[in-house]
Formats: structure tokens, C-alpha cells, sequence
């Protein structure tokens, strides 16, 4: 295992360049977002970007994160499985698919939020899922890319829903962005949180990884989803979720991937403060992998 972090965390910490935040962190690792122009961020000109979409740019691509020495973790896809042209999304799909085989990217996050979900009973928004992600499957066949669902939003962090679509799919390529923060914003009692991590550890493909700091007495209840989570999301190393039992729990099951850093508290502290704060968050993270 090592450590990684999201490009955009980079960002809104008030680096430059994705480049420069990764060398001031001491990483060389980076997850980076999939637009739907097929391009992804620079390392190192800000706003400048590269078109994944053939051969050619991909190769540059390549070249530029070689002459850098930085590689990409995993391409982050915001897709939406309950759109009326389902081909249309699954063909951008298949773009981020492909092109993170072509440049050795082990692991593409796939949304698991759909819009008018919370319209849907279970049954539905599983079979609209599943088929979005068969389709996907078989259109990168080829690739061998694994696939990441992460646990995301009101309904993709339903521990059913995602035992469902796992189960329903069953393919060895498909499994999980094990987001450690999000099932406790979920709302679901912090026994619970590590209960439901450690299930989903073997099908752990890729993580993101934060945290929350609640008030003791919220912390062993059901909250609602989302519960105050401006006011009490919390620096990884200062929350309520022990990162050393997931980190253990992800060893146990023998992954190897990357724990990549998505710190939303970020903007509850003033930007001067932000780049120290990802620096703590990097050096706990190393110190429980090592």
C-alpha cells in the first residue's frame, strides 16, 4: 500500500500546480478526475489539461507524468447509470477505461449515486446500476481494468445496494472505492462503520479516505445522513474513525492499492492552513502503512 491524493485536494489546499502540491507533500502518487471532454489536469501548468480521448494524446500524456515521475492511482469518473442515453454514458465511460490501460492506471472510480434516485425502490435502482455496469464490463473486456463502485451519496452508501450490485455483476474486475468516511456521513453508528468496512475490504479496488469528528454522543447512534457534516468533518488524523483498523482490515484482505486522500475539511480552515494540514494527513497515513 501507499499513499496517494486527489488532485483536486491539491488544488484546494492553494498550491499552484498539482506538481508542486505533490512535491511539497512528499507524494508521487495522484488520483485524478476524468472530465466529460476526456481530459484530465496537468501537473504542471494551472488550468491546462490533457485530451485522454486516442492514442496520440494519451501518449503525451504518458510522457508528461514520466518526465515528472508522478503516476496517476486511479481515474475518477462522476457518472450517472440513470440517464435516458445510457449509451452515451457508458461510452464515456469505456473512454476512461481504456485509456487507464493504455497508461497503466490500476483502478477507475465508478459513481455510484444516480440522479432521481431517492424515486427508486432498491430492486430498481439496482437493476439500473447493474446493467450500466455489465455494459461497461463488456465493452472494456479487453482492458482487464479493475472498477471501483465507491459507497457516495444518499442511496450508493446503502451497504444492500452494494452487496446487490456486487453480487448481481459478479466479476472479478468489479468491486470497490472504499470511501472510509462516507458510510459514518451516511449516518450509520461508528460499530457499524468498521463492521461494514471490514465486509467490504476483500472488494476494495481503490479508497478515498477521510474523516469526522462527532460529538461523543452521536457516535454510537443512527444519525441522519449528512448530519452536520460542515460543522464536524475533521483533518484524517483527528476524527472518530481509527484509520489503523481500516488500514488493517484492508491488509488482512491482502490489498495492495493506494490510500488516497480526500480531506474535505479542507475548506473550514483558512487556506493557510490547509497545505499543513494535508501534510499531517500524509504523514499518518505513511506511518500506518509502514
Amino acid at each position: 500500500m501507499y499513499a496517494s491524493i486527489r488532485d483536486a485536494m491539491v488544488l484546494n489546499a492553494g498550491y499552484r500546480t498539482i506538481l508542486e502540491g505533490l512535491t511539497d507533500l512528499g507524494l508521487s502518487a495522484t488520483e485524478m478526475d476524468f472530465s466529460r471532454q476526456c481530459s484530465v489536469r496537468a501537473l504542471t501548468l494551472p488550468g491546462a489539461s490533457f485530451q485522454l480521448s486516442d492514442e496520440g494524446s494519451r501518449e503525451q500524456f504518458r510522457n508528461h507524468l514520466a518526465e515528472h515521475n508522478i503516476h496517476v492511482s486511479a481515474l475518477l469518473l462522476a457518472n450517472n447509470f440513470n440517464v435516458s442515453d445510457l449509451s452515451g454514458e457508458v461510452s464515456w465511460c469505456v473512454q476512461a477505461v481504456k485509456a487507464a490501460s493504455e497508461l497503466g492506471i490500476k483502478a477507475v472510480r465508478i459513481d455510484s449515486a444516480m440522479r432521481d434516485q431517492e424515486n427508486m425502490d432498491l430492486d430498481a435502482r439496482v437493476d439500473r446500476f447493474t446493467r450500466g455496469i455489465k455494459w461497461l464490463l463488456e465493452e472494456t473486456a479487453e482492458t482487464g481494468v479493475p472498477l471501483g463502485i465507491e459507497n457516495h451519496g444518499a442511496r450508493g452508501n446503502e451497504r444492500e445496494f452494494l452487496d446487490a450490485v456486487l453480487d448481481g455483476v459478479d466479476s472479478p474486475r468489479l468491486g470497490m472505492t472504499l470511501d472510509t468516511g462516507n458510510f459514518y456521513w451516511y449516518g450509520y453508528p461508528l460499530d457499524q462503520v468498521y463492521e461494514i468496512l471490514e465486509h467490504f475490504a476483500p472488494r476494495a479496488k481503490h479508497t478515498h479516505v477521510k474523516n469526522i469528528n462527532y460529538p461523543e454522543a452521536e457516535r454510537a447512534k443512527q444519525r441522519e445522513i449528512g448530519w452536520k457534516y460542515g460543522e464536524y468533518g475533521c483533518p484524517i488524523p483527528d476524527g472518530d474513525i481509527d484509520h489503523s483498523r481500516v488500514v488493517g482490515f484492508l491488509k488482512n484482505a491482502g490489498y495492495q492499492g493506494d490510500i488516497c486522500i480526500e480531506d474535505e475539511s479542507l475548506g473550514r480552515f483558512p487556506e493557510n492552513e490547509r497545505q499543513g494540514i494535508l501534510k499531517r494527513d500524509v504523514a499518518y497515513l505513511k506511518n500506518l502503512i509502514s
